[in-house]
C-alpha cells in the first residue's frame, strides 16, 4: 500500500509530530511505501520529496494590512502547497492520504486537491481546532466554549488569539471559511481521535459521530526500558505556557513541608522567566530547559512520577504514555482526555484541574506511599501501555481504517 502523510511540519516540534513520524515509521516497517508532505523548514528531517515542499511562511506577527494580504491568503488557501502536492501525487500515486495538522499552513487547499484526485482521506485530530478557532478552548487562563456551535465571532469579541483583534479575526474567519465551504466534512472520510473526550466534544458541537473513530496513540515499547525503582524527583514535561498549569504546580509544590521533595521542570515556553521568578530560588525546584534523547530518557527514568497539571482540555498527551512506558506513575489533572489514561489509584492519581489544594494533597499522598507501593503503581502504568497503546495494535486498527476508506 502507498500511503501519503501530510503535516504542517517535517521535524519534531511537539507531540503531534511524534505521532506523525511514528506512523510513517510504522508503515514503512511493515513494508508499505510512504511519502511525507509539509511546509519547508531549516530543521526538516530528510525527505526525497522535500524539493516539492512549499516554502515556510512567517505567521507570528501577521496583522490585517495590505502588506500582509498575501501571507493571510496563504494561511486560508495555499495555492503553493496545492501545486507542490499535485506534483507529489503524480510521482507517488498514493492509495490513501493520512492528514495530521494542516491548519494555517498547508491549509484545506490540500484536502480539495486530494478529493479532486479521488484519493481517500483520513485525518488525525490533535486538538480542538475544528470547533475552536484557537484550538485550545481557553480564554484568560480558563476553559472557554464560547465559540461552540459555530459562534466563531466570539474569538474576535474575546480577542482569543494572541490578545489581538487582528489575529483573532484571522482565525475566526478561517473557521467560518472552512464551515461555509464544508472543507473538512466533505473531504475527509474518517476523523481519528486519540481520545474519547475529543470525540464527545466534536459530537456535542454538531459533528457526526459515525465520521469520528477513536484511535489511541501508540509507542514502540522496544525503545522504553522501564525503571520501577522510585526516583528522586517529580517531573513536569511540556511547554511552559499558561494553559499547562505549571504555575499551579509550582505554588502547590512550594507549599509542601517535605524538604526532601524535588521537582524537575523540563521544557521551554513564553512563561519560563515568570515561572522561575515564582519558584523564588527554592533549591528543590530545577528548570532543566529543553531536553531530548538520552538526557530526556534519564530524567524520566529517574523520576518518582510525572505530573500533568493542565488547565486546558488535553487530548491524549504522548508524555503520559512515555512516562508509563518507563514504569512511572502519573499524577494528572482530571480534565480532557487525561482521566482516560490515568486511572486513579491504579497507574497514578488524579486531582482537580487548577485546584492548588487538590494538587498539594495528591502530592502529599504520593510522598506517603511506600517504595513498594510506588513500584506496584509503576508496573501497572507500564501494563496500561502494553495493553492499550502498542505499535502492533495501532497498526492493525490503522490498516482496517485504510482498507475501509479505500
Amino acid at each position: 500500500m502507498r500511503v501519503l502523510f501530510l503535516n504542517n511540519y517535517y521535524y519534531i516540534r511537539g507531540g503531534s509530530e511524534r505521532v506523525f513520524f511514528g506512523e510513517m515509521e510504522l508503515m514503512k516497517k511493515h513494508g508499505h511505501e510512504i511519502a511525507g508532505f509539509a511546509r519547508r523548514h531549516p530543521m526538516d528531517q530528510p525527505s526525497e520529496f522535500s524539493h516539492l515542499f512549499p516554502p515556510d511562511i512567517a505567521t507570528e506577527n501577521v496583522r490585517i494590512s495590505w502588506e500582509a494580504f498575501r501571507t493571510v491568503n496563504e494561511m486560508f488557501f495555499s495555492r503553493i502547497a496545492r501545486a507542490g502536492l499535485d506534483r507529489l501525487i503524480s510521482q507517488f500515486r498514493p492509495d490513501v492520504a493520512h492528514v495530521h495538522n494542516i491548519y494555517g499552513r498547508l491549509t484545506t487547499s490540500v484536502l480539495d486537491l486530494l478529493s479532486e484526485r479521488k484519493i481517500p482521506v483520513v485525518m488525525t485530530l490533535h486538538d480542538h481546532k475544528l470547533v475552536c478557532p484557537t484550538y485550545r478552548f481557553m480564554r484568560n487562563g480558563s476553559v472557554c466554549e464560547d465559540c461552540g456551535g459555530g459562534r466563531y465571532y466570539m474569538a474576535l469579541k474575546n480577542r482569543c488569539h494572541k490578545e489581538s483583534y487582528a489575529a483573532s479575526a484571522i482565525v475566526a474567519l478561517e473557521s467560518y471559511y472552512c464551515d461555509w465551504f464544508n472543507k473538512y466534512k466533505k473531504n475527509v472520510r474518517f476523523f481519528l481521535s486519540p481520545s474519547t473526550f475529543l470525540k464527545r466534544k466534536l459530537v456535542e458541537f454538531g459533528w457526526p459521530a459515525n465520521q469520528i473513530m477513536v484511535l489511541p496513540n501508540f509507542l514502540d515499547l522496544t525503545k522504553f526500558e522501564p525503571n520501577y525503582a522510585p526516583g528522586g524527583h517529580f517531573l513536569y514535561l511540556g511547554r511552559l505556557s499558561e494553559e499547562k498549569g505549571v504555575a499551579t504546580l509550582i505554588l502547590s509544590f512550594l507549599s509542601l513541608q517535605n524538604t526532601e521533595a524535588r521537582l524537575v521542570i523540563v521544557g521551554e515556553g513564553p512563561l519560563r522567566a515568570q515561572l522561575e521568578a515564582l519558584a523564588a530560588d527554592d533549591h528543590r525546584i530545577r528548570f532543566a530547559g529543553y531536553l531530548a534523547g538520552d538526557a530526556l530518557r534519564e530524567v524520566t527514568r529517574e523520576a518518582v512520577a510525572l505530573i500533568i497539571p493542565s488547565e486546558c482540555y488535553e487530548n491524549a498527551p504522548i508524555s503520559v504514555l512515555e512516562a508509563m512506558a518507563y514504569g512511572k506513575p502519573v499524577i494528572g489533572a482530571d480534565i480532557g482526555g487525561i482521566p482516560e489514561m490515568v486511572r486513579n489509584g491504579e497507574n497514578g492519581l488524579l486531582f482537580r484541574s487548577g485546584d492548588f489544594d487538590s494538587l498539594k494533597r495528591v502530592m502529599e499522598t504520593f510522598l506517603g506511599f511506600t517504595p513498594h507501593g510506588i513500584d506496584e503503581m509503576g508496573r501497572t502504568a507500564r501494563l496500561s501501555v502494553e495493553n492499550g497503546n502498542t505499535a502492533d495494535a495501532h497498526y492493525r486498527k490503522l490498516m482496517d481504517i485504510y482498507r475501509d476508506v479505500i
